[in-house]
């Protein structure tokens, strides 16, 4: 089993929007029991919160599940439990690399590293543009599943 942990800041918009749309995807391609996939935050400002309405809104009109997920921080035990460690942009990276120490095994990347155009994934608390965000998540989405999918389940 691939075992993925999205991670952003608050673990309401980014991460989580990351979580839906990747379970979407492996359950579309037939794969869901090939993987237990979650998200956290590197901070502890909205522990125990929801998913954000602009994140909700945004995966109700793309016709994805959300369910009821509620914001925890990330914890240093989940780089062993993990397979990958998935931030939305270079400050959290910083920050998982904090909570884990050394990422002696490489399991720590930015969600859009795995395509043709790496970068950072904006977050829409601040942005306000829930439409770029999921336009980038979809794409990283799906650039990592292909990669997991060539690198594991071939």
């Amino acid at each position: 089993m691939i075992k993925i942990l999205f991670i952003c800041h608050g673990n309401i918009c980014r991460s989580p929007m990351a979580e839906y749309v990747m379970k979407d995807k492996v359950q579309k391609h037939g794969l869901a029991d090939c993987f237990f996939i979650d998200s956290a935050a590197t901070s502890t400002e909205e522990i125990g919160n929801g998913v954000h309405r602009g994140t909700r809104k945004k995966l109700k009109e793309m016709k994805i599940p959300c369910g009821d997920h509620r914001a925890r921080q990330m914890k240093r035990a989940d780089y062993e439990a993990y397979d990958y460690l998935i931030g939305m942009d270079s400050f959290n990276i910083r920050n998982m690399q904090r909570i884990v120490g050394k990422d002696s095994e490489g399991k720590i990347q930015r969600l859009l590293d795995f395509g043709k155009a790496p970068r950072d994934i904006a977050d829409p608390w601040y942005t306000g543009n829930f439409d770029e965000t999921y336009e980038d998540v979809e794409e990283g989405c799906e650039a990592l599943l292909a990669y997991v999918i060539k690198h594991h389940l071939s």
